[in-house]
C-alpha cells in the first residue's frame, strides 16, 4: 500500500492511485450506503416546539407552557399568576424503569410537582423539568392540572405508544 508524505502546509499528499477520482466515488458511495439515520420518528429534527394554554378548574385559571426538547420536555403550570414556583427534574433510570425526581428550586421532593413530574416521565419516557405553582393544599387541583397537562401531551404526541 502506498504511503502519504507530510507536506510544508502539515497536508498529507497521497499518490494519486489511492485519490483516483473512481476511488473517491466509491469512499462516498459507501458512505451513503453505511449513513445511519439516528433520528427518532417522533423527532422533529430536533426542533424547539412551545405550545401554551390556559384552562379554567374550581373558579381558579391554571396557565401551561410546554416546551419540547429533543428527548426532553419543559412544562410550567401556574395556579392564578404567572409565578414560577417550584422547579423539579426528573428522569427515567435503566434498567428497572424507575423515575428520579429531585428539586431544583424550592420545595422538597414531596411537594406537589414531584409527583406530576415523575408519572409524566413514565408516561412520555422523556426527562422532565416541571415548574410548578399550585398550592400545597389543593390535591384537587393538582389532579385536574396534571390530567389536563397529561391530555394536551398525549394530544401532541409526546407520550410513549402502549404496545
Amino acid at each position: 500500500m502506498a504511503q502519504g508524505n507530510l507536506d510544508s502546509n502539515g497536508d498529507i499528499t497521497c499518490p494519486t492511485s489511492i485519490v483516483g477520482e473512481s476511488s473517491s466515488a466509491n469512499v462516498n458511495a459507501g458512505l451513503d450506503r453505511l449513513r445511519i439515520n439516528s433520528a427518532d420518528e417522533n423527532d422533529d429534527d430536533g426542533a424547539v416546539q412551545i405550545t401554551c394554554f390556559s384552562d379554567l378548574s374550581d373558579d381558579l385559571t391554571l396557565h401551561f407552557q410546554i416546551i419540547r426538547l429533543h428527548k426532553q420536555i419543559y412544562a410550567w403550570i401556574g395556579c392564578n399568576s404567572a409565578k414560577f414556583g417550584h422547579l423539579y427534574a426528573a428522569a427515567p433510570t435503566r434498567p428497572n424503569n424507575m423515575v428520579n425526581v429531585t428539586s431544583l428550586l424550592g420545595g422538597a421532593s414531596d411537594n406537589t410537582g414531584s409527583g406530576i413530574a415523575r408519572r409524566i416521565v413514565l408516561k412520555t419516557g422523556l426527562n422532565v423539568v416541571l415548574a410548578c405553582n399550585i398550592p400545597k393544599d389543593s390535591p384537587m387541583l393538582e389532579a385536574a392540572a396534571e390530567k389536563k397537562l397529561v391530555s394536551k401531551l398525549i394530544d401532541l404526541g409526546y407520550t410513549k405508544s402502549k404496545i
